[in-house]
C-alpha cells in the first residue's frame, strides 16, 4: 500500500532531495495529466510523513516552461497532500532584498505566456479566486521557521514569474521594478493557482541568489551564480523544512480547504462523464 503524507515539499533549482528523512519510499503516480516531474519520496521527517518531488526532474532537465505542474499537484492531491511548500531560486528586484536573503512572498503577478493555467475546462467551468494566492496561514508558519535558522527573512512583496528559460533584459527587469515587483522567479505560475484549484494550501521559501540584471554594481545573474547561492543555502532550506514540521499546526485554519465551494459554475448535470471521472479528485465531494 502506497503510503500516504499531508505535507509537501517541491524543490526547484538546487534542491533536488531532502536530507534526514527516514523509511523513505519511492512513489511512481500516474495522473489523468500525465506523469509528475519525477517519482516521489515519501519518508518520515520530524515524526510526520512528508513528500518531496524535484520540480525540474532528476538531474535538472525540465524547463520551466516543461514542468507538468498539473500532473504534480495531481499527484500530491492523490498522496493526501493538503500543505504545499515551494523552494525556488529568485531574483530580487530591490536593494534590501539582498543575494542570501529568504523571502515569503505574499502575491504573484503571472507574466507567463505559454502554460496550462488550470484543472478545468472540457466543458466544466470553475473560476478560483487567487486574490492572495498564498496562504496566509502556512506563510506565517513557513516565515517563523526559516527565521529560526537566523537567516535574513523577508515576508512580503509580489513575486513575478516569467516564460523564461532565459533571464531578463535590463530593460525588463527595470520595468519590473516600476511595476512595484520585489522578486522575480520562473516558476510560481501557474503551481500556486492549480494548488488553490486543488485546495492545498501553499507557499514558497524564495531563495534570493542575484540581483537580476537592474543593478548597476551588481554583475547580471548567471546560472553560476544562482547555484553558488543555492548551494550554500540548501542547509538552511532543510533546517528550516525541519523547523517547520515540528511546530506546524495539526489543523489547518484557513479557507484553502475550501477553495472550489465557490468557484464550481458549471450545472453538474450538463458535465461530461469523462470530465467527471478526470477531475473527481479535485470535485468528487461537490458533485455527488
Amino acid at each position: 500500500m502506497t503510503k500516504k503524507a499531508s505535507m509537501a515539499v517541491i524543490g526547484g533549482s538546487g534542491l533536488y532531495q531532502m536530507s534526514g528523512f527516514e523509511n523513505t519510499e519511492s512513489v511512481d503516480v500516474d495522473t489523468p495529466f500525465g506523469k509528475p516531474s519525477a517519482p516521489i519520496t515519501i519518508g518520515t521527517l520530524e515524526g510526520m510523513p512528508v513528500a518531496f518531488l524535484a520540480r525540474h526532474g532528476i538531474g535538472h532537465h525540465i524547463t520551466p516552461s516543461e514542468v507538468p505542474y498539473c500532473a504534480n499537484i495531481y499527484a500530491l492531491k492523490s498522496l493526501g497532500v493538503e500543505r504545499l511548500i515551494s523552494i525556488s531560486a529568485c531574483g530580487s528586484l530591490r536593494e534590501d532584498y539582498a543575494p542570501g536573503h529568504i523571502v515569503i512572498p505574499d502575491n504573484i503577478f503571472d507574466f507567463t505566456r505559454n502554460r496550462v493555467r488550470s484543472f478545468f475546462g472540457e466543458e466544466l467551468v470553475a473560476h478560483i479566486s487567487v486574490a492572495d494566492p498564498f496562504c496566509n496561514e502556512l506563510s506565517q508558519q513557513l516565515e517563523s521557521a526559516v527565521r529560526a535558522t537566523g537567516v535574513t527573512t523577508h515576508h512580503g512583496g509580489s513575486l513575478i514569474t516569467i516564460e523564461g528559460p532565459r533571464f531578463s533584459t535590463r530593460a525588463e527587469s527595470q520595468t519590473y521594478r516600476s511595476w512595484g515587483m520585489s522578486v522575480i522567479g520562473m516558476t510560481a505560475s501557474p503551481e500556486a493557482f492549480l494548488a488553490r484549484e486543488a485546495e492545498l494550501c501553499y507557499a514558497t521559501m524564495a531563495h534570493v541568489t542575484d540581483y537580476d540584471v537592474w543593478h548597476e554594481s551588481e554583475s547580471p545573474v548567471t546560472v553560476e551564480m544562482v547555484i553558488q547561492t543555492l548551494n550554500k543555502n540548501t542547509d538552511i532550506a532543510q533546517k528550516a523544512i525541519r523547523n517547520l514540521v515540528r511546530d506546524l499546526n495539526k489543523e489547518r485554519a484557513c479557507n484553502c480547504g475550501q477553495a472550489l465551494a465557490t468557484a464550481l459554475i458549471t450545472n453538474p448535470e450538463v458535465v461530461p462523464a469523462k470530465t467527471r471521472k478526470k477531475l473527481d479528485l479535485l470535485i468528487g465531494k461537490y458533485f455527488k
